[in-house]
C-alpha cells in the first residue's frame, strides 16, 4: 500500500485526493459507517465553506497560529476553496458578511460528488487502535488488521462531537510514541449561566444589537439565551478569550455612548418607572430582563445606570462541556511536526486538520484550514 489516510473529514479527504493525484495508491480508513459525519453536521446550518476577504486578513483570524497556517492557506486560500466547490459542480454564493456557502445550503451534495471524484479505496468501520511496531493496528468488521503503508496521514479530528468521530482517542497512541501534545480545550462554545426563574420566558430568544466585551474589548455579534446559558455566533467569537480568563460583559446599546445614555436617563420624569424609562431608551424586554438578572439592585443614578448598560458584567460557570463545542484547541503541537506536517518522532506519518494545535472562529475559517492543511500534508506526503 502506497498511502494510508486515517479519517474521512475534509482534511483527510483533501489529503487523499492530493496524494492520489500525485499517482499514488491511497486507502482511506474511517471508524464510522460512513464518511465525513462532522462535515455533514456542519452542513446542517448551511456549510460555511470559507469567507470572501483578502487573504492576509483571513489568515490573521487564526491568531497565534497564523504564521504556521499562513503558508498552507496561501496554497489553498478562500478563492481556491470556492473554486474547489464549483469544480464539484456545487454553485456557491457569498452572504452579506462575506461568508461563502453552497447554494444547496448543505454538505451532502458536495460530499457525495467529492467522494465520487477521489481515486481511493474507502474502508469503513476501520478503527485505528494504535501501533504495533511500525504497523498501524485496526479493529475492522473482519477482525484485527495490521497495515504498514509507505506513508500515512492522520486526520482524526479534535475532541468534540465524539459521536461523529472526533473523540480525541488518538492522543494516547501518539503520546506513547513521543509526540508532543497540547491539552484539548473547547473552542467556539457556549458558557454555562444559572438563570433565575424569570429568565425562562426568554429561553431560545436571540439577543441582537449588542456587543460582547472580553476584558473590555468589544465584538459585535448576536447570542442566544438558552436554558443552559449563552450560545451563538457572538459568544463563539469571544469564547477563546473568555475561556482563557477574560471577563465577559455585554454592551446592550453599542451604537450609543455612556454620556448620551446618561443624559437621556437624567430627563426621566420623577413619576416614571425605571422600566418605562428603559423602554423609552430603546431597550427591548430581553435586554431589560438581562439588566434585572445581572445588575441587582439596578442602579437608578443616570451615570451609573448608563455605565451598566454599556458594560453589563455576565457571571458564568465556564464553558459548556468540550464534546458540545464546535471545535477544539490543543492536539499535536507545532514543535512536534516539520514544515511539511510530518511527525518528527515518527517518520512517514503526517498530520492534518483539527488534530493540530490551532483554533479559529466560525465563519469559514475552520473548514478552510482543514482543507488547506490536508492539501499541504498530502503534497508533502506524496513527495516523501
Amino acid at each position: 500500500m502506497d498511502a494510508l489516510v486515517i479519517g474521512s473529514g475534509p482534511a483527510g479527504l483533501m489529503a487523499a485526493e492530493t496524494i492520489a493525484r500525485a499517482g499514488r495508491d491511497v486507502t482511506i480508513a474511517e471508524a464510522k459507517p460512513s464518511a465525513g459525519r462532522k462535515f455533514l453536521m456542519a452542513g446542517k446550518s448551511g456549510l460555511n465553506l470559507t469567507k470572501e476577504e483578502p487573504t492576509d486578513r483571513f489568515i490573521r483570524a487564526y491568531g497565534s497560529a497564523a504564521p504556521w497556517l499562513g503558508p498552507m492557506i496561501d496554497q489553498m486560500d478562500p478563492v481556491e476553496v470556492m473554486a474547489f466547490a464549483e469544480d464539484l459542480e456545487q454553485p456557491i454564493f457569498t452572504g452579506s458578511t462575506g461568508r461563502v456557502f453552497p447554494k444547496a445550503m448543505k454538505a451532502s451534495p458536495l460530499l457525495r460528488a467529492w467522494l465520487n471524484r477521489i481515486d481511493a479505496q474507502m474502508r469503513l468501520r476501520w478503527r485505528w487502535t494504535g501501533f504495533e511496531g511500525e504497523a498501524f493496528r485496526f479493529d475492522t468488521p473482519e477482525g484485527p488488521r495490521l497495515i504498514a503503508p509507505g506513508v500515512t496521514i492522520l486526520a482524526l479530528g479534535g475532541a468534540s462531537w465524539s459521536r461523529l468521530g472526533s473523540d480525541g482517542e488518538w492522543a494516547p497512541h501518539l503520546a506513547a510514541r513521543g509526540v508532543e501534545l497540547a491539552p484539548f480545550q473547547p473552542s467556539n462554545m457556549g458558557f454555562v449561566v444559572d438563570w433565575s426563574p424569570h429568565m425562562e420566558a426568554h429561553f431560545g430568544a436571540p439577543l441582537k444589537n449588542i456587543a460582547l466585551l472580553a476584558d473590555g474589548v468589544p465584538t459585535r455579534g448576536e447570542a442566544i439565551i438558552s436554558n443552559r446559558g449563552l450560545e451563538g455566533g457572538g459568544i463563539y467569537a469571544v469564547s477563546a478569550a473568555i475561556r482563557d480568563g477574560a471577563a465577559l460583559a455585554l454592551d446592550l446599546m453599542p451604537d450609543r455612548d455612556v454620556g448620551g445614555i446618561a443624559r437621556r436617563l437624567s430627563k426621566r420624569p420623577r413619576k416614571q418607572t425605571l422600566t418605562k424609562a428603559l423602554t423609552n431608551l430603546g431597550l427591548d424586554p430581553l435586554r431589560r430582563a438581562l439588566l434585572q438578572e445581572f445588575a441587582r439592585p439596578l442602579p437608578e443614578a443616570p451615570q451609573e445606570l448608563a455605565a451598566t448598560i454599556k458594560a453589563l458584567s455576565v457571571p458564568h460557570k465556564g464553558p459548556r462541556p468540550m464534546d458540545e463545542a464546535i471545535s477544539t484547541a490543543g492536539g499535536v503541537t507545532r514543535k512536534a511536526v516539520n514544515a511539511g506536517l510530518m511527525l518528527n518522532s515518527i517518520p512517514g506519518v503526517f498530520v492534518a486538520g483539527e488534530m493540530l494545535d490551532w483554533e479559529a472562529p466560525t465563519g469559514g475559517y475552520l473548514i478552510t484550514a482543514c482543507l488547506a492543511s490536508g492539501k499541504w500534508a498530502g503534497t508533502h506526503a506524496a513527495r516523501w
